[in-house]
């Protein structure tokens, strides 16, 4: 369909989605973008963010991803997310055990650790993804 853009966002566990769609907004490194059908080409990182698909101006699914890649070409937007999650298949009670169990590792371990810095950041995503069910 030419009036489509194609879109598809992949991690590295799964193709989480691939089809045509309106719009695309997405959380890029510099600010919130949009892409539609035929968007001139460009590629940029993503933060932590949610991805909105839109069909006729309604939000049709919101994706949580964790950094990543935005590619727009002729052929349409690829992201490419270090890790992806359908919003409408995550629960606050689930986030809150993720946060709870990662919280318990971090004071665990030294303050020198060097596990510990990553495992603050998957803290600091999983309080993001959190704050995005709300929202």
């Amino acid at each position: 369909m030419a009036d489509k853009l194609h879109f598809s966002l992949v991690s590295p566990a799964k193709e989480v989605f691939s089809g045509e769609v309106d719009h695309v907004i997405a959380p890029g490194s510099e600010g919130e973008f949009g892409v539609l059908v035929n968007h001139a080409p460009f590629m940029t990182t993503l933060k932590n963010g949610v991805v909105r698909v839109l069909e006729n101006g309604t939000t049709k699914m919101r994706i949580f991803v964790r950094g990543g890649f935005a590619d727009v070409t002729s052929e349409g937007l690829t992201i490419l997310a270090e890790e992806a999650r359908l919003l409408e298949d995550v629960t606050a009670a689930s986030v809150q055990e993720e946060i709870d169990a990662t919280l318990l590792k971090i004071q665990s371990l030294d303050k020198d650790d060097s596990a510990r810095i990553a495992l603050q950041e998957h803290f600091d995503y999983l309080e993001s993804l959190k704050a995005a069910l709300v929202h």
